[in-house]
Parts: C-alpha cells; sequence; structure tokens
C-alpha cells in the first residue's frame, strides 16, 4: 500500500511539472534566438512555476531572484517578433503582450510606474454559453506585429499566458510571462496607450481573471488589461 500511494504522489507531482513551462526565446527575422538570450531569465527557469500574485513585483518580469538582464536585439518597427514558450503552452487561457519604453536603454531598468501598454492579445472564444474555447492555448508562442508608427528605442516586451484552468477561485489563475529587450529601428511618432503599472494593472478579480471556465459555460469573456495599441 505504501508503494502504491508513494507512486501515486510522484505522478502527481510530475503531471504538476510537466504542467508548467517557460517562455525564453524571440524569433527575429525568422530566427529563434537561444533561450534566456534576449529575454531575461525568469525565476521559474528550473521550476517553470507561475505567478500567482497579481500584486508581487513578479507579475512584472518574474527576475526577483535572479536578477537577470538580456542582451538587446534590434526589430524594425512594422516587423514581427516571435515570443516562444518551451513547449507547448497547452493550459487554457489567454495571452497579453505588454511593452514599455526605458528612458535610456532596457539592460536594467526595470519597467516600473504607468509606462505599459499592451500591443497583441488573444482572447477567449464565447457561443453565448454553449462553448468557450482558446486560442491561446496549445500553441508554441505568438507571433504579432511591432507597430509601424512605434517611436524609435529600447523597450521591454512582457507576454503572459494567462491559464485558466483553476481560476474559479481567488488567486487561481497561473501567469506564465518574461520580459525581453529588444531596439525598435526605423519607427515613427506615434503615441502608445493607454499606459498602466504593472504590478497594478489587475487585482484579481476581473472577470477574465476570477472565472469558472467549466460550469456553467461563460456566456462571454472579457479580456483583462487595457485595449490594444495597434498605432
Amino acid at each position: 500500500m505504501k508503494s502504491i500511494v508513494s507512486f501515486a504522489l510522484f505522478s502527481v507531482f510530475v503531471a504538476q511539472t510537466i504542467a508548467h513551462y517557460t517562455i525564453p526565446s524571440l524569433v527575429v527575422n525568422g530566427v529563434t534566438t537561444a533561450p534566456w538570450v534576449n529575454i531575461r531569465q525568469t525565476n521559474n527557469f528550473n521550476s517553470q512555476a507561475p505567478v500567482t500574485d497579481v500584486t508581487s513585483p513578479d507579475l512584472r518580469c518574474y527576475t526577483s531572484v535572479t536578477n537577470a538582464t538580456a542582451t538587446t536585439i534590434n526589430v524594425a518597427a512594422g516587423s514581427q517578433l516571435g515570443i516562444m514558450s518551451n513547449g507547448e503552452m497547452y493550459h487554457a487561457g489567454v495571452v497579453n503582450v505588454y511593452m514599455a519604453k526605458a528612458p535610456t536603454t532596457a539592460a536594467g531598468w526595470a519597467g516600473n510606474g504607468a509606462v505599459w501598454f499592451k500591443v497583441y492579445q488573444i482572447p477567449a472564444v464565447t457561443n453565448g454559453g454553449t462553448s468557450i474555447s482558446f486560442p491561446g492555448a496549445n500553441i508554441p508562442g505568438v507571433t504579432f506585429t511591432i507597430p509601424k508608427s512605434l517611436p524609435s528605442g529600447q523597450y521591454l516586451v512582457r507576454m503572459e499566458q494567462i491559464a485558466l484552468h483553476v481560476a474559479s477561485t481567488f488567486g487561481g489563475a497561473q501567469f506564465y510571462l518574461s520580459c525581453a529587450q529588444i531596439n525598435v529601428t526605423g519607427g515613427g511618432n506615434g503615441k502608445p496607450g493607454p499606459l498602466v503599472s504593472i504590478p497594478g494593472v489587475y487585482t484579481g478579480n476581473e472577470p477574465g481573471i476570477l472565472i469558472n471556465i467549466y460550469y456553467p459555460v461563460p456566456v462571454t469573456y472579457t479580456q483583462p488589461g487595457p485595449a490594444v495599441w495597434t498605432g
């Protein structure tokens, strides 16, 4: 009996470990960068555990332990940027991508204050209470276009997948996230916004974060965070 219990506990541990992931690589000009080169190494680079406290400073870039910086890579305004997981992000969830312009250089800049704006999102899709699906799940990463009118300069790019499979209680949503460092070239004169602080953008009580996705099936879904700035 003891061996059966031990095996069961081990199986749960393995399942929990497999169910987690990190987001360590970019795709620039069709080339995937090595892990943790242009993306700051997050605290969970080994554990792969998510952030669950939306008030924690770790909600920003998740580097309170690693204190990591990265190498800043050039990305042309109007071009595509990919942000990749170390495997499929297969938890049911949604995706947001935020950017913040560094006052000088991205290296070492924490991204404090109301400086973040959303440039991309993948919400859930509902059907009036009949079904809910998650295009932001079972994908290896995301690809989006850097707005052509985004001013040139160095930026942090923060991607999050908000996993909602156990989000029916407060603090149950799981945030898988990381921050990249890029230098935008050939930009324009756009004015990104609305600007938000991270942490601060969420309370944890948003209907898109505190949600039971199973029963009753949600009639609608409200994407957390501000509107997307497209330039």
